[in-house]
């Protein structure tokens, strides 16, 4: 499947609803936890054993996306994105079947393997062509899409509970609800699937594109292949900055309703449950919105600058929690939103900052081999916070006691982070890819560049 040419007068805004399609639909991985009760009352689980298929997807998230990425830079967005179809949906096909015949091995395979697989190659399909799309912008354009990843919840979360509530808690409710997931989201896909389309620079002046911002101290004109970048210490660089990042962020969202409820629990004025929720849920619109700010932002003051900000504020945001959270809900809430949006916008400013140290060759394969540090944080963060407060618990602590150690390894995590952001310069020329072969960073075949 050839990447589909845009015909003359396209619109290149009709890229990122297309983008948009294929990351609102795989978003739902951050609503798993509304399956999770029901799966546990209907089948006898342990809440580790319900996290499991979560846990799977988003390793198979950073496998599928490390190791397809370079195919998917050669296949183009339209393979990219109907593999993600078909491996998405048929993960919630086979996780129903799994639900019907209670065989949580079923489930299990489904949704975390082959959905997560669909997850990765889904997840890096439009980042290529929307940073080809949009050179004068491409932390807006990247932002975009990945903005709906972080937003899926927002919508799968209620409509997954509304069909639980319909179909019923048990077994055969449950299947139900995958069954409808499976199909709808395969129909929503496929909507991307048939608007995306790749530029033609071979016949498209440069402005109808939009002008790349002028060359500077860390935007390259020169091209990088993935084999290449990944020998690189900057790449290495953005590993470890990705990685701090996420750790930190994903270790609030993670006990984000528990952890609220336990540090005003000594107070005159405890959480309650339904507000523990809507704190849930206010995180949930940070992320969603600094994947678009915060990316944007990039564009003007430059993707180092915009890590400093995401590192070095996000160390001092958990300081005031550690020091005065406990004494100030609205402290408390705000520094917790501001580490949110930046944990959703370090993910949608990466490709950007890739593009600039190592071009658009194959920005995309790139990224995907960076999305292990996704992974490794994904385990890092959770693990981090969970261990830190059952041994403080253990120990007689409570309240905001059980979390003052993590946050403190939070911030030394977010200072190692900061640095090697520090540590970023321009790529050595002898990475870069020899002039005639930069051609493919059009991301056409020999035969369509010929027809062009």
């Amino acid at each position: 499947m050839t990447p589909p040419l845009a015909p003359t007068g396209w619109s290149r805004w009709l890229v990122p609803p297309a983008a948009l399609s294929v990351h609102l639909s795989i978003g739902q991985a951050y609503a798993w936890s509304v399956f999770k009760p029901p799966l546990e009352s209907a089948l006898g689980l342990s809440g580790t054993a319900s996290a499991l298929p979560f846990q799977l997807g988003i390793v198979m998230l950073g496998l599928s996306a490390a190791f397809g990425g370079t195919l998917v830079e050669r296949k183009g967005p339209r393979w990219a994105m109907t593999v993600a179809l078909c491996c998405f949906s048929s993960g919630f096909l086979i996780a129903a079947l799994g639900a019907a015949t209670e065989q949580y091995w079923l489930i299990v395979l489904g949704y975390g393997f082959v959905g997560g697989i669909g997850l990765g190659i889904g997840y890096i399909s439009p980042v290529s062509t929307l940073i080809k799309w949009f050179p004068d912008r491409p932390g807006m354009a990247t932002g975009i899409a990945i903005m709906g990843f972080g937003g899926g919840a927002l919508i799968a979360s209620p409509w997954s509970a509304q069909m639980l509530e319909s179909f019923g808690p048990d077994s055969r409710g449950i299947a139900y609800a995958f069954l409808v997931h499976g199909l709808v989201y395969a129909v929503f896909m496929s909507l991307g699937v048939l608007l995306v389309r790749v530029p033609r620079p071979v016949d498209r002046p440069r402005e109808a594109l939009g002008a790349p911002p002028p060359a500077g101290a860390l935007i390259s004109t020169a091209q990088v292949s993935a084999r290449s970048a990944v020998r690189t210490p900057q790449f290495w660089c953005l590993w470890v900055v990705l990685c701090m990042n996420v750790t930190a962020g994903i270790g609030i969202l993670e006990k984000a309703a528990p952890m609220i409820t336990d540090f005003f629990a000594r107070t005159d004025t405890p959480v309650s449950v339904s507000a523990a929720a809507g704190f849930v849920a206010l995180l949930s619109a940070a992320n969603m919105a600094g994947r678009i700010g915060w990316s944007s932002t990039s564009d003007l003051i430059g993707r180092k600058n915009v890590y400093r900000v995401y590192l070095g504020v996000g160390a001092v945001m958990y300081l005031l929690i550690a020091r005065f959270g406990d004494s100030s809900k609205p402290l408390f809430v705000i520094c917790a939103l501001v580490i949110l949006s930046f944990y959703g916008g370090g993910f949608a400013t990466i490709p950007a900052y890739l593009k600039d140290l190592f071009g658009t060759y194959q920005v995309g394969a790139i990224h995907g081999r960076l999305l292990t540090a996704w992974s490794t944080a994904g385990v890092l963060g959770p693990l981090i916070v969970n261990r830190v407060a059952d041994s403080q618990e253990e120990a007689g602590r409570s309240g905001s006691g059980l979390y003052g150690l993590s946050f403190t390894i939070m911030i030394g995590l977010l200072v190692v982070g900061f640095v090697a952001n520090e540590l970023v310069r321009p790529v050595h020329p002898r990475h870069h890819v020899p002039a005639p072969r930069e051609a493919a960073d059009d991301g056409l075949t020999v035969e369509q560049r010929h027809h062009a």
